[in-house]
């Protein structure tokens, strides 16, 4: 039987820059470009053409479930990943360390803070009382990430982020429905974890020489658990996932999909390459199909690195592609999104779609970037039509119709 191993580079789809390049385009990466040779190329929007999707949705729809139908907002996923034990009535929020100066949000990751250093500031904050019976719980994940619980009765999801994802007056959550009890009980509740946490951050000593001071918690992706059918329920396959941060191993749990953990997988520019891709062969002998995910391709995007995400790219071929080629299988690379350096954001743009393995029909295209994609014989592939592609590979598909 056939196996797969899907490799996903966040935020991997660019826009060309001034001199028509993107970071794919102009990385060195002989070990992509010989499998876009030898198998098929495409363009892959997770969600839909034009969509800006977001990691957790857009990996929602990787793994073959739909995401307007079981996406259950960022906050559980993260917490998931993040191993927080959730219970029945639990709000969960994708939180991130941040920067606020005379009110306004000045840096939404204040200055892109180590892991450890994010471990040191949470300490002040893991834990306060913010209502009548209600705890807010913080958790850091990977570096300004994590994860923030308001725990308590009569909770509701249903309330405006404190992120708005742009550097503006730091916002006070509403309820959406000003008429919702619960929702503006849970409002009142982070608003007044909000607070605390600024008065409690402001006085940290590890703040003392920092350019820019951690001193915030600013929170998104409000939602509550739901157990969905697994995908070995759904689809007959077990699944491994390989991956630095909360987030991915979240969603990935979330389907029933195993969770390998990596020492030096970190989620960051330094995750340990080599000790992914050894990982990803173990787990395959076990399992139908390996997720290995690395994320620095998006952080980099984010913070406008061009040459950086190119380099990044370029190590992914030297020191991750060799190994995950040992593996004799089915392999699939593209990204979930697209982040155009130039935007710092997430854009609705395709990613690159490249699919190598035996029965895999070769098509002309010889490179693996946005441009070449784009003549590829898989056309333009959306959403849970990723997954299909991938059953079939691995002749785990099952037939429509008798």
């Amino acid at each position: 039987m056939s196996k797969a191993i899907i490799l996903v580079m966040d935020g991997l789809g660019d826009l060309p820059d001034a001199k028509g390049y993107t970071p794919l385009s102009a990385a060195l990466k002989p070990n992509m470009d010989r499998l876009a040779d030898e198998g098929a190329t495409g363009l892959f929007s997770s969600i839909g053409a034009g969509i800006v999707p977001g990691s957790d949705t857009s990996h929602l729809s990787i793994f073959g479930y739909e995401q307007e139908k079981y996406y259950p907002g960022r906050g559980p996923l993260e917490a998931i990943g993040a191993r927080f034990p959730l219970k029945e009535g639990d709000i969960a929020f994708r939180a991130n360390l941040a920067t606020v100066e005379n009110g306004k949000i000045w840096d939404r990751r204040a200055g892109r803070i180590t892991t450890e250093d994010a471990k040191a500031f949470s300490k002040y904050i893991q834990k306060f009382k913010v209502g009548t019976g209600i705890d807010a719980i913080f958790q850091p994940t990977v570096e300004h990430r994590g994860i923030l619980i308001l725990r308590g009765k009569n909770l509701s999801p249903d309330i405006t982020p404190t992120d708005p994802h742009s550097n503006i007056a730091l916002p006070k959550s509403m309820p959406l429905d000003p008429k919702d009890k619960a929702a503006k009980r849970t409002a009142d509740a982070l608003n007044k974890f909000t607070k605390m946490a600024m008065h409690t951050l402001d006085k940290a000593k590890e703040n003392k020489d920092r350019r820019r001071p951690v001193n915030a918690v600013i929170v998104r992706g409000a939602g509550t658990y739901s157990k969905v059918d697994s995908m070995f329920q759904r689809y007959g396959v077990r699944g491994a996932c390989i991956a630095g941060g909360a987030l991915y191993k979240g969603v990935a749990s979330y389907v029933g999909m195993d969770i390998v953990d990596v020492k030096g997988a970190t989620g960051t520019f330094e995750t340990d390459l080599k000790a992914k891709g050894k990982a990803a062969l173990q787990a395959l002998w076990s399992h139908d199909f390996v997720f290995v995910h690395v994320k620095a391709t998006d952080s980099f995007s984010h913070d406008g690195k061009f040459e950086e995400k190119k380099n990044f790219i370029a190590k992914v071929d030297k020191e991750l592609m060799p190994t995950l080629l040992r593996g004799n299988c089915n392999i699939i690379i593209t990204g979930d999104h697209s982040t155009p350096v130039k935007r710092r954001a997430h854009s609705g743009d395709p990613c690159p779609l490249l699919i190598s393995g035996p029965d895999v029909r070769r098509d002309d295209v010889k490179k693996f970037d946005e441009f070449a994609c784009g003549a590829g014989a898989l056309g333009h592939v959306k959403g849970t039509e990723l997954f299909n592609i991938m059953l079939n590979l691995i002749e785990k598909a099952k037939m429509c119709g008798t």
